[in-house]
This record gives C-alpha cells, sequence and structure tokens, in this order.
C-alpha cells in the first residue's frame, strides 16, 4: 500500500476526525500525539477487522510520512493472530520496521511469528520469515535457522526468495551458522526460477563468495536465466560469474600478449650468440603452441549477456561493459562502446560512473572509442567534474590523425569560465604535446601566446605546463625562457614563480645574462615570497654561484643570510646545507668536491601520465575502481589460470527417470550428450537452442526485464487465494504437461534439455517469437539513438504481453506441433532471423567520414592555436549553475494541492529586475484531468524589511502539463521564511519558501591578494574557525571544492597552495563579503575558516559546509 492511498483514505475515513499535518504553522508538529494515540489503540483492541484494518491503514501511512509509531507496538502486535488477512499483512509492514527496535515485545510474539511461518498465503509466509530474520537477538538463532531451512523448500518462489533475503542477516548475527547457512544456498541455487536467482546469488556474496564449487553445476542454468531475471539480480549475477570465469576459463587474449611480449623481445635483441639461439628457440617454439579454442561455457555467458547491453537500466549495462571488459577477446570487445556512449546521455551521476570506466578502457582500448570521438565533447551545462573526465578520454584517444580537431577542442575549452576546467585543459594540451611529438613545438607556441592573457590562472598553470615541455628540449627554446624570465614581476601565483625560477636555474647557461639580474629582483624580494618560492630562489643562487661565481657570489652569500634566519625551519635547513656543498671550508666534507654534479646534474624530463592509467587492476564498475582505493568488501578479481580447469565440473548428472517411458529417457538422453560435450563447441543442438532464445531475447530486450518485475509484483500481491485453489491448480498444471510430454515424446528432437527444464520463460519467449518475428526484427535493425521511445512503447506492450502470458503457458506453441519436415524449413528460416537480429549492427561503423592525410598540422590551426588569448568579454563573471547541481524544494504536496504540485528551487541566477532579490525558479506540475487557472500570489506575510517581486499570473495550466516562472524575494540577508498564498480559480494555499543560507550570496571574483587584503579587514569578530574531520569521499581537492560550492554560491579564489581552497561571495541584499578557506592537514583534518560581516551568516554558513564536508 503506498503512502498516498493511505493518506487519501486517512482523510476520507471519519468526518469528525482532525486532520493532521496541514498547515506547519498550526502546531501539529509540535502538540502532543496522545489523544490521536489512544484512539488507535482503541481502534486496534476493537472486535471490529473494518476498525483494526483503518487503523492499521493510518499508522503505515505515519510510517510513510516519516513519523515516530514505535509506541503502537504493543497494542499492534496483538493484531498479529488476526485471521483477517488484510490486517495481518499491514501488521507485519509495521513490525519490519519496528522490529529491530522493540525486540523484547518482538520475542514475545515468536510464537505467532512461527504460526504465520505455515499460514496458506505465500505473502503471510514471506512477511512472518522477514520479520523474524528483523529481530538481531542470537537467542533465537536456532528458530530463524529452522524457519530459513523450511522456507528454502516452500512451494512459493517468493517466500523462497524472502529466505534467500535472510540467509545474509542470519549470517552477520551469528557467523558460527555459516556451514547450516551454505548448505541451504546449495539447495536454494538449483532453483529453476527467475526469481530467486538474483537473491540467492546475493546471499552466496555475502556468506560464501569462494565456494566457486557451487556454482559449478548451476552455471549454465544462470547464463540461460539471466535475460528473465530482475535487473537487480542481474547486475549481481553477471559480477559473480565475471569472477568465476576468471577462475575457470583460459584468457582469450594469451597468444596475442605473448607475441607482442616476442616482437619486443626480438626488437631490443642484444648481439650475444647464445641470447639470440634462445630467442630463435623461443620463436620455434610459439607457433607450436596450441591454438587457442573458447571454451563452450566461457562463449555460452558471452552469448547470452550480450543483449543485455540494450536494457534500459545503467548498471545492468555497466555489469555487461566489464564482463566483456575483463573477458572477452579483444575484437570482440567493441561491442560495450555504443552501449557506453548511450549511458552517457544520462543523469550526470550515472555520467560520473561511466566516464570514470570509459577513461580505464580507453588507456588500454583506444580504438574501441575513437569512432565516438564527438560524444566526449563538453557542453558548457556539464558540472565541472564531468567536464574533467571528458578531457581525460579526449586526451587519451588523441593520435596523429585526429590531434588536430582535439586541440581546436582545447582551444575554446581554454576560455570557459570554469577555472578548474580551465586548468585542466591546459594540463591536458601539455599531455598531448609529450604524447605525440609531432605537434609539441605547436602546442608550446600556443601555451606561449597565453602566458599575455590576462587571467592569471590560465597564466599560472601556463607556465607550469611549459616548464615540463621544456625539459625535453630547453637547447631549442632559449627565447621562451627569456620570455617567462620577464613574467617573474608581473605572475604572483607562487606555484609558477617557482617553475620559473627553476626553468632559469637549470638552464641558466642558455641565459647566461638574465639570469644574475632575476636573482637580484628575487633577492629584494626574498622575505615577503611564498615558502616554494624562496626554495628555488636558494637553489638559483647556489646553481648561479657555480656556474658565474664572479657576478652573483655576494647576492648568493645575502641570500643564504636571509634564508638563515627565516621563520620556516625547511628554508633555514635548506640554507645550511647548500651553504656547506658550495662555499668550500676546511670542515666541510667530501661531498663539496662534487657540488657541481649535485645540482647541474641532467634531470629527466617528466613523464606526464594519465592518473587512470593503473586503475584496471581494480574490477570496473566497482566502488574501489570510482575511489581508486580498496573499499571494504571488495573481493579482487582472480588472475586467468595458466591452464584450462576440468570443464566436466560443469556437467549436470542426468536424473533417474525410473518414472519415465524409456522412449521418453532415451529422448533426454539424445539431448543431454551433445549439449554438455566440449567437443562441439558451438555445434549442434546447443547452438541452435541458444540462438532461440538469443533472438526471442534480443526481440524484446528492451521490456524483459519490465516483465520480470512486473511478473514478481503479480505474484505479491495477486496471490492471496486459499491452499487448496493453490494446490488444485498445480495438479492440473501438472496434468497438462504430462499430456504434452507424452505427445512431444513421438516428435523429434529440437529442444535442449536445459531449455525444457525451465520453469515456462523459454516457452513464453518462443510464442511471442512466432507471433512477432517480423516487428522484432525491424526493431533490433533501429538506431540505438531511439532507445527512449523504445522503451516507451515496451512498457506499453509488456502489459499486454504480461496478460497473454498465462494462456502462451497453457498452450504449447504451434511451431512444435508440425510434421518434421516443416519444422526444418522453419530451423532454415529462423536462421535467417538470426542474421537480421544479429547485434553486429551494434557495432560502430567506422566510415563515417574519411581520413585525412599524416599531414594532419595545418597551418591554420598552428595560427589558431598561438591565438589561444583570452578577450575581455569572456571573462565577464556568470553564474550559470550545472543543472544536475540544483536541489528541487517542496512548496506544495500533490495531494494536499488536490493535483496541483508545485516545487522550487533557487537557480544561482541574476533576478534582472531587481539585483538584490534572490531568483527563485518555480514549477507547476497540474495532475488532474482539469484545467487549473489564473494562478498568482496574494497576501504575502514578510518580515520587515523583506521584499516580494511575483510572477506574472498564469492564466491557464492545461490537464498533464508543467509550467516553471521565476520570482524574486529579498530575503534581507536572513534565513527568515517568506511567507503567501498561492491562489488558483477556486482554491487558495498557503505556502513557505524559507532559504539555506548559502542561497542568500552570489560569486565575487577575487584575486589571491585581494582576497588576503579583504580578510586582514575581517579579522576577530567577524572571523569564525572550527576544525573538522574530513569525510571519507572528501580524497581530493576537487571533492572539497564540490561540496562547499553546492553548499553555497560561492566563487573558487587562485591559491598558490595545494593545501587550501579559497572561496568569495557577496550576500545578494547588502553585498557584504564572505570569504570562505578550508585548509587541509594530514590525515583527514582540515580547518574551516569563515570571514563575514555579518556575524549570523557566518555561523550558519560554517555549520552547513562542516556538515557538508564531514559526510
Amino acid at each position: 500500500m503506498s503512502a498516498s492511498s493511505a493518506f487519501s483514505d486517512e482523510k476520507g475515513g471519519s468526518s469528525s476526525e482532525p486532520e493532521y499535518g496541514h498547515d506547519p504553522a498550526s502546531g501539529g508538529i509540535f502538540s502532543s500525539d496522545y489523544k490521536r494515540h489512544d484512539d488507535l489503540k482503541e481502534m486496534l483492541d476493537s472486535n471490529k477487522d473494518s476498525l483494526k484494518l483503518e487503523a492499521m491503514k493510518r499508522i503505515v501511512a505515519m510510517i510513510a510520512r516519516g513519523k515516530n509509531a514505535s509506541d503502537l507496538f504493543p497494542a499492534v502486535v496483538k493484531n498479529v493472530a488476526c485471521k483477517n488477512i488484510e490486517v495481518k499483512k499491514l501488521v507485519y509492514v509495521y513490525l519490519v520496521r519496528y522490529a529491530e527496535e522493540q525486540q523484547d515485545l518482538a520475542l514475545l510474539s515468536i510464537s505467532t511469528f512461527q504460526r504465520g511461518l505455515k499460514d496458506p498465503n505465500q505473502l503471510i509466509r514471506a512477511s512472518a520469515l522477514r520479520v523474524l530474520s528483523s529481530i538481531r537477538v542470537t537467542i533465537i538463532v536456532p528458530i530463524m535457522m529452522l524457519a530459513i531451512k523450511e522456507a528454502a523448500s516452500d512451494m512459493s518462489p517468493y517466500v523462497r526468495k524472502t529466505a534467500a533475503h535472510a540467509i545474509p542477516k542470519l549470517h552477520s548475527l551469528d557467523p558460527e551458522q555459516k556451514d547450516q547457512l551454505i548448505e541451504v544456498i546449495e539447495k536454494l541455487l538449483a532453483d529453476k526460477t527467475t526469481l530467486v536467482a538474483g537473491s540467492v546469488v546475493m546471499a552466496f556474496e555475502e556468506v560464501c563468495p569462494d565456494r566457486i564449487d557451487l556454482i559449478h553445476k548451476n552455471y549454465r542454468k544462470l547464463c540461460n536465466l539471466l535475460i528473465d531475471v530482475e535487473e537487480w539480480g542481474q547486475v549481481v549475477i553477471i559480477n559473480m560469474l565475471t569472477r568465476y570465469a576468471r577462475t575457470q576459463f583460459l584468457n582469450p587474449n594469451v597468444n596475442e600478449s605473448l607475441l607482442e611480449e616476442s616482437g619486443e623481445r626480438a626488437f631490443y635483441a642484444s648481439d650475444d650468440d647464445d641470447e639470440d639461439e634462445d630467442k630463435k628457440a623461443e620463436a620455434a617454439a610459439l607457433p607450436k603452441r596450441k591454438p587457442y579454442v573458447m571454451d563452450p561455457d566461457h562463449r555460452l555467458l558471452l552469448r547470452n549477456t550480450k543483449p543485455l547491453l540494450q536494457s534500459r537500466n545503467a548498471a545492468v549495462v555497466m555489469a555487461v561493459a566489464q564482463l566483456y571488459f575483463h573477458l572477452a577477446p579483444k575484437a570482440e570487445v567493441g561491442v560495450i562502446a555504443k552501449a557506453l556512449v548511450r549511458l552517457m546521455r544520462s543523469h550526470s551521476e550515472v555520467q560520473y560512473v561511466v566516464l570514470q570506466n570509459v577513461a580505464t578502457m580507453s588507456i588500454k582500448r583506444r580504438g574501441m572509442f575513437e569512432p565516438y570521438l564527438k560524444s566526449f565533447y563538453i557542453r558548457s551545462t556539464d558540472p565541472t567534474q564531468i567536464k574533467i573526465l571528458k578531457l581525460e578520454v579526449l586526451t587519451n584517444l588523441a593520435n596523429e590523425t585526429n590531434i588536430s580537431t582535439i586541440l581546436r577542442e582545447f582551444q575554446t575549452y581554454i576560455k570557459s569560465m570554469d577555472k578548474d576546467f580551465v586548468a585542466a585543459s591546459i594540463q591536458a594540451i601539455g599531455r598531448c604535446a609529450t604524447n605525440i611529438g609531432e605537434v609539441r613545438d605547436t602546442c608550446l607556441n600556443g601555451l606561449v601566446q597565453l602566458l599575455s592573457n590576462r587571467d592569471e590562472l590560465v597564466v599560472a598553470e601556463s607556465v607550469v605546463v611549459i616548464k615540463k615541455l621544456l625539459q625535453m628540449q630547453p637547447e631549442q627554446h632559449s627565447d621562451i625562457i627569456k620570455h617567462m624570465a620577464k613574467l617573474i614581476d608581473s605572475i604572483q601565483v607562487p606555484m609558477a614563480r617557482a617553475s620559473i625560477l627553476w626553468l632559469i636555474g637549470e638552464y641558466c647557461e642558455h641565459v647566461p645574462k638574465i639570469s644574475p639580474d632575476v636573482l637580484r629582483k628575487m633577492a629584494k624580494t626574498f622575505t615577503n615570497e611564498e615558502d616554494i618560492v624562496k626554495l628555488q630562489i636558494i637553489n638559483l643562487a647556489a646553481k648561479l654561484y657555480l656556474t658565474n661565481s664572479k657576478q652573483t657570489k655576494l647576492l648568493t652569500q645575502y641570500v643564504l643570510n636571509l634564508a638563515k634566519y627565516d621563520q620556516n625551519y625547511d628554508i633555514r635547513d635548506r640554507a645550511r646545507f647548500i651553504r656547506q656543498l658550495i662555499v668550500p671550508t676546511d670542515k666541510s666534507g667530501a661531498l663539496s668536491k662534487y657540488a657541481k654534479k649535485l645540482f647541474l646534474a641532467l634531470k629527466p624530463a617528466p613523464v606526464l601520465e594519465s592518473p587512470f592509467k593503473d586503475r584496471d587492476h581494480f574490477q570496473l564498475g566497482s566502488l574501489s575502481h570510482l575511489l581508486n582505493a580498496k573499499a571494504g568488501g571488495y573481493q579482487e578479481l582472480p588472475d586467468w589460470p595458466e591452464s584450462a580447469p576440468d570443464p566436466s565440473v560443469r556437467n549436470v548428472e542426468i536424473p533417474d527417470w525410473s518414472k519415465c517411458s524409456s522412449r521418453k529417457d532415451r529422448k533426454e538422453k539424445k539431448v543431454e550428450t551433445p549439449f554438455y560435450s566440449d567437443s562441439d563447441g558451438e555445434s549442434g543442438p546447443t547452438e541452435s537452442a541458444d540462438s532461440e532464445s538469443d533472438s526471442g531475447s534480443r526481440s524484446e530486450s528492451a521490456s524483459a526485464s519490465e516483465e520480470s518485475a512486473s511478473g514478481s509484483e503479480s505474484e505479491e500481491s495477486g496471490e492471496e487465494t486459499e491452499s487448496e485453489e493453490e494446490e488444485e491448480d498445480e495438479e492440473e498444471e501438472k496434468k497438462k504437461k504430462k499430456r504434452l510430454e507424452k505427445t512431444k515424446a513421438k516428435k523429434p528432437v529440437e529442444e535442449s534439455a536445459e531449455s525444457e527444464q525451465s520453469s515456462g520463460a523459454e516457452d513464453r519467449k518462443r510464442g511471442r517469437k512466432a507471433v512477432k518475428n517480423q516487428k522484432s526484427a525491424s526493431e533490433s535493425e533501429s538506431e540505438s539513438e531511439s532507445s527512449e521511445s523504445e522503451e516507451e512503447e515496451s512498457e506499453e506492450e509488456s502489459g499486454e504481453e504480461s496478460e497473454s502470458d498465462t494462456d502462451i503457458r497453457k498452450k504449447k506453441t504451434p511451431v512444435s506441433k508440425q510434421p518434421p519436415k516443416q519444422s526444418k524449413k522453419e530451423s532454415k528460416k529462423e536462421t535467417q532471423e538470426m542474421s537480421l537480429l544479429d547485434l553486429d549492427d551494434f557495432e560502430p561503423t567506422t566510415a563515417t567520414a574519411p581520413v585525412t592525410p599524416v599531414n594532419f598540422m595545418s597551418s591554420s590551426l598552428v595560427s589558431d592555436l598561438e591565438g589561444l588569448s583570452l578577450t575581455d568579454s569572456i571573462l565577464a563573471p556568470t553564474t550559470i549553475a550545472p543543472s544536475g547541481s540544483i536541489k528541487m524544494y517542496e512548496l506544495l504536496h500533490r495531494i494536499k494541492g488536490e493535483g496541483l504540485a508545485v516545487e522550487y528551487c533557487f537557480s544561482r541566477q541574476p533576478f534582472s529586475p531587481d539585483p538584490h532579490m534572490v531568483a527563485v525558479q518555480i514549477q507547476f506540475t497540474n495532475n488532474t484531468n482539469s484545467e487549473t487557472k489564473n494562478l498568482h500570489i496574494e497576501e504575502p506575510k514578510l518580515q520587515s524589511g523583506m521584499r516580494i517581486r511575483e510572477f506574472s499570473e498564469i492564466e491557464v495550466l492545461a490537464a498533464g502539463d508543467s509550467v516553471t516562472v521565476v520570482m524574486g524575494i529579498d530575503f534581507c540577508d536572513s534565513t527568515q521564511a517568506a511567507n503567501f498564498q498561492l491562489c488558483t480559480h477556486t482554491r487558495k494555499f498557503f505556502v513557505t519558501i524559507q532559504p539555506p543560507v548559502g542561497e542568500l550570496m552570489t560569486p565575487a571574483f577575487l584575486t589571491e591578494n585581494d582576497f588576503k587584503k579583504e580578510q586582514g579587514k575581517l579579522m576577530g569578530m567577524n572571523e569564525i574557525s572550527e576544525k573538522l574531520s574530513l569525510g571519507e569521499k572528501c580524497v581530493n581537492e576537487h571533492i572539497i571544492v564540490e561540496r562547499v560550492t553546492a553548499t553555497a554560491n560561492l566563487s573558487r579564489v587562485p591559491c598558490g597552495s595545494d593545501k587550501e581552497c579559497r572561496f568569495a561571495g557577496k550576500t545578494v541584499s547588502s553585498g557584504c563579503l564572505v570569504l570562505v578557506t578550508v585548509a587541509t592537514k594530514e590525515g583527514v583534518g582540515a580547518q574551516l575558516t569563515v570571514n563575514c560581516e555579518k556575524m549570523v551568516i557566518g555561523t550558519m554558513l560554517v555549520k552547513d559546509i562542516l556538515q557538508a564536508l564531514s559526510q
């Protein structure tokens, strides 16, 4: 029962009953609820089932609304023994929620729960087991164990599913029961229903993931059932089968890797005769190596998971993609690319996870995503973290043919207002330049052009990247070093200043006239510099003393003397150490002789690598891969075995058909032997059976998961009949099956034993395939771009299909009742249809555009890259927040609004009619069947100083339509609520908008120096500082920035320190500055400082940011 229906029942229950929870200002939240609860207790104690049912509906509705109903536990528990099934179901819903909190009272009703386990209704049996497993008391472990064992043998698949869910609960309560639970898991793994499969595999993963011997006999059955299991179960089963396959099958790419290794060895071979002979012997042995033949079971897994790439569920597609990446031959992995690109049209959260995995895949399998290069281009609406991941993928995909296109893209990205993204774009240009030597000079020239940019952050990042590029060939670029030396006066970002000083010191021989003058200037400002810059000044002085002591001797001594008395002990130690090395004295040790070799040694150029390079040792799609750290409960992906384990362990023993006729027995054996024989591989009945199931599953791939879900719902809600009726139905079905089996025994064998044993699911699919062959073929050929419309169609069709399921189950498909000749003809037709339905159209077409010749760096691109400078108009600040990060608040619920639902959000965009007002975006949705007219605002009740600017009246809102308007509210720099009436042509609703403190601000763009100046003015009472422990997810600077900017509408301020993040903003109403600093420390510690003239705002902001960062 849903909360909404319960709520409507409650409203319409009794006219004298007062309505609760309508007006928050009425005091209903804070008033005592004793009277109402007394009323409910009386209703629960009455003899009338109708009163009990009404009371239980209201109690469950209270729970759904988040209210505490735990004090009603004694009154509810009494009704466990109620004979009314509807009341009993609701009592169990309540008990599942509160059994863990009220364990003592729940224990008193154990005998009733045990009786519930014998109830004729499957829902009551399952609910009783669920409540029993929710009581976390070790005393009742034996009772729970017995209940789980009984439920595992229950005739209802829903109860068996609940038993599987109870297994991990019991294991966590008492791990000593593991051996008995494994027996139950083994029994449930043999279950042939799709409803149980996902749940029991989940229990297997929780209790005994290392017992792969339990999977052997059920492997083929799980592969064949996979298409019909619900989506949650599909994800669990696919992940388990990935680990299973890595232990049982050989690496399909083993020969390719060996050939690559032998090729490398031959290339780097030495001249020694002995080694040459060894190489020849190895090369001769390679062709003799047994050629790789894929295990039929390995192929079965790949074939049966492939249709799931078209699933509507992103988790299922991601699970199949990681399975293919880890298990499939290189030639077949390409099919996952199109499915993953499709997922990138989803929500930003899904995009983030998919792009993390694509970034890892694109390092090893670059060619797979190259046809979809344009799908990774960055949109202005993408959140920062998505932009940076797309940049990562584009950089990984860069090669000689597409580098010109990619660099043009990067050129536009540098003009973005998102500073983190701009910095990442400049780093990406640097990585492209190091990886592709042909464009190094062009990139370098473009970056040098950026040095004349007005944005200091762009200049600083360019300096750091240029420094890395110059290390590769410094002799050719002395002009650039001179140009950068001139920038030392204007650049203020410490990291950039330090990089310039390091370059001048390292290559001082190339600029002998300029370097002493730079040292002279830096000696003047030494005391005011940041620590990182001071260390590089000392290094520069030491290098110049060793190469040009005549001009720099006195300067070096002056700098070392300044450093000797510096506040930072690192700088004092460095000065003392360098003085002993470069200025020889009687006491100086042997190292001073080698000072020149120490300081002026050739340093290798830095290797710019992708941060995703070594992430593939974690299983793709896992939380550990996402965090790049081993998460709790993560199971390592096993290495491939060197020799193939025995495949016969997966052969299922043929049961002893003692009661069956000899003809049927022969039929079973005929089918079993070729299906399980390893020599046949893909041929014979296995291929035909699999191809049939494949074609059926492909034709319904979009709606398969929906059908299974609706099926499980109908079983939960629909099967409430008495046990006698169920038994009669089952007997009738058994008789029909026996009759059909007798008729089948006379016909030639066309099906595998596995498909015959499955519980009607295969028959259903084939029946629908025969009816809708033509339609399914045309659907499978359509492009994946129309996936949304296909999903809608499949949703409409699934209702009709589920109704006809029962008819199809009773009647065998007409195909099997034809004479043998006709069946042969039809099998030929099926093979032709298979070619139409083949998923090869899923693979990308690479010949989309003619490839340009290798002369890829055009002169126009060179001129474009050299003009990478920004204009003032582009630098104008905009405050458009990414759509994914805006939080929606409920203004009027559709039940309370009689079908009119109203939501609002703070769009973080300036309100153009009045810049001192906060823009509030309001969305109206008409859920009724009639028009809503004259939507407007009346009687605003505001605190003194607050103002409101109403939206223009909405004349008509059609049924089912939505409309969005923007209104302005001046909250007067307070979080007090704005109250007003929302009126339609018939009704008036009292509503309230209360802003979070972070939405009362607008970003302020400051330089680092401006920030420090303003911070100096807002000290003492205006500064609030708090220590905090960062949450587990706050692992890097980007996440901290993301959390702070999501909490408050602030902009990032450039900062030279790696361990500090600074933010600035102004209050919308009065324009008071708000400065936020987050300084990280060793481990998870951090210091949060907020400087604001308005102390109330500062205090509330500290509280909100602390909560955001500590999660």
